[in-house]
């Protein structure tokens, strides 16, 4: 009679504060179920203190707070077959040591762009009323405008600078309303733009012509400042720009001098560079600004859909599946 083959080793190395949402016990009991736990959850600095835990393990669990996988760490897993992600970027996880492993490692990316892209339709639809403008006038004139002159969503324009996981999914979210959806992406093929339902265009067109711009680049280094003076002051009277990116894709200096040039337009910035801003921002006192604290990613029970996926993951390494959600090496390099 055949041993049943045994179950592999994984270790959970995440920050602590997280750590409870990405993984409810619900889903620990039932990874507990697939494989053996090497102790237990560890934070980055607590493996730094023991990296020879690394020695048996198997499968790396993480999340927010995850190790870097230089030369150092891999040097203490000679077993590792598999990391899995609970959380959006790898980026700043990855090295050339560990992609000459050849060790498949999963986002989920996919995942955080659930809330993010929720966030996203919400602030759009918003900057279609210029809800946010209006409501500054008649905080300072105490009077209600009559018959504001909006773009509504109807026939009107939304532009997306990215269409990544989170772009894609927003273009999907819209595509239910009356609107043109824009798009501009470097990389995205024509075949992608069809089935996104969305049109193609330069980055100046699309900034000079929408009534509502959204970014959804990653951060690389010809994308850092792109958003400057130029493309802001192209945009038309009472635009709105939202940012759930990456504060750096933003000049924030030159953004600055623009919005307090035109207050009919409206920036919402759910990131910024840095982050949080400055004690002497001025994007704290713009009154056309927008700050919100990140809260487009997952938080709390949303963060379940994380854990979810490297779950789901999990047994399709196990069973010897393909993984839906591996990074492909070829194009590590031009994602957040």
């Amino acid at each position: 009679m055949n041993e049943p083959a045994p179950r592999p080793t994984a270790l959970l190395v995440m920050e602590e504060e997280r750590r409870a949402d990405v993984y409810p016990p619900e889903v620990l009991a039932e990874i507990d179920r697939l494989v053996h736990r090497q102790g237990p959850p560890l934070t980055r600095q607590q493996l730094d203190e023991d990296p020879d835990v690394l020695g048996r393990i198997d499968v790396l669990l993480t999340g927010w707070g995850a190790p870097v996988l230089d030369a150092a760490f891999l040097s203490h897993a000679p077993q590792l077959q598999a990391v899995l992600v609970a959380a959006g970027s790898v980026r700043h996880l990855t090295t050339p040591a560990f992609w000459a492993r050849g060790i498949p490692i999963v986002s989920a990316a996919e995942a955080n762009a659930i809330p993010v892209a929720e966030f996203t339709l919400a602030q759009v639809l918003l900057g279609l009323k210029q809800v946010h403008r209006i409501t500054r006038e008649v905080a300072s004139s105490r009077r209600f405008p009559h018959n504001p002159k909006v773009p509504g969503a109807y026939r009107s324009r939304v532009g997306l600078m990215g269409l990544g996981h989170i772009g894609r999914l927003v273009a999907a979210h819209l595509s239910r309303f009356d609107i043109e959806i824009l798009a501009t992406d470097p990389i995205a093929s024509a075949d992608t733009a069809s089935r996104t339902g969305v049109r193609l265009v330069g980055i100046e067109e699309l900034f000079a012509t929408c009534h509502v711009v959204s970014l959804h680049a990653p951060l690389l280094p010809e994308t850092r400042g792109t958003i400057g003076a130029r493309l802001l002051n192209s945009l038309g009277p009472g635009a709105t720009l939202i940012n759930t990116a990456r504060g750096a894709l933003i000049d924030e200096r030159a953004a600055a001098e623009v919005l307090r040039a035109r207050p009919d337009l409206t920036a919402v910035l759910d990131v910024t560079h840095p982050e949080p801003p400055a004690h002497d921002s001025p994007l704290f006192t713009l009154p056309n600004v927008v700050l919100t604290p990140h809260l487009g990613g997952a938080l709390g029970a949303e963060r379940h859909r994380l854990g979810q996926l490297v779950l789901d993951e999990l047994r399709r390494f196990i069973g010897d599946q393909p993984l839906q959600y591996a990074i492909d090496p070829t194009r590590a390099a031009s994602l957040a």
